[in-house]
């Protein structure tokens, strides 16, 4: 049993363990109770928790309209900062708690969500990837490219795809495309080096 609250939290987050509804419900962490809520197949008590807290809290908002992603009915627009701070984290945990459905959903909104926040394509590839779905990964990576060339960590994460696939001319191809646009780039040079000439 929990006793506090950042025992609880990391016990949700990455323990895969809803237990601590528990906890939540009688300490009145109402987020906290939404996601498990969402984590246990109930988008509707989900839903009614979030849209509580939504007027006063952007995390709240944020999981309304993840919601209504998942439910395949949107009806209001996250914000550029509600995707660049919980987008890539609610993807996670929800791959983290197989949720696949869930995911898929949200994932057909991509290009919807691109149009808010350019970002979107890197964030979720970098979360696939992360979750071992490389190949899933790259299609958003590569899309990512198309618009920021000039990102350095996304030349890095695509380079560091296809080295894991065994692809070294792509890798290498991304690593000196990484280190064009910062020369510095440490987690480039480094996985050069480990690359054999």
């Amino acid at each position: 049993m929990v006793s506090d609250y950042e025992s609880a939290k990391k016990s949700l987050l990455t323990l895969q363990d809803l237990s601590v509804r528990q906890f939540f419900d009688r300490h009145g962490c109402v987020l906290e109770l939404a996601y498990c809520k969402l984590l246990d197949d109930d988008l509707e008590g989900a839903k009614e928790l979030f849209e509580l807290k939504k007027d006063e809290d952007i995390r709240a908002h944020w999981g309304a309209i993840l919601i209504s992603l998942i439910k395949n009915d949107i009806r209001e627009y996250p914000s550029y900062f509600e995707l660049r701070n919980f987008l890539e984290i609610d993807l996670d945990i929800l791959i983290s708690y197989y949720k696949g459905d869930y995911v898929e959903n949200i994932l057909r909104y991509a290009d919807f969500l691109f149009n808010i926040n350019p970002e979107v394509y890197k964030f979720i590839g970098r979360v696939l990837y992360n979750n071992g779905l490389g190949e899933q990964a790259l299609f958003f990576l590569r899309r990512a490219k198309d618009y920021f060339y000039n990102d350095p960590e996304l030349h890095y994460l695509l380079a560091y795809v296809y080295y894991e696939k065994g692809d070294i001319q792509n890798a290498v191809h991304f690593l000196k495309t990484c280190l064009k646009v910062l020369p510095q780039y440490f987690p480039a040079k480094n996985l050069l080096k480990k690359i054999p000439n």
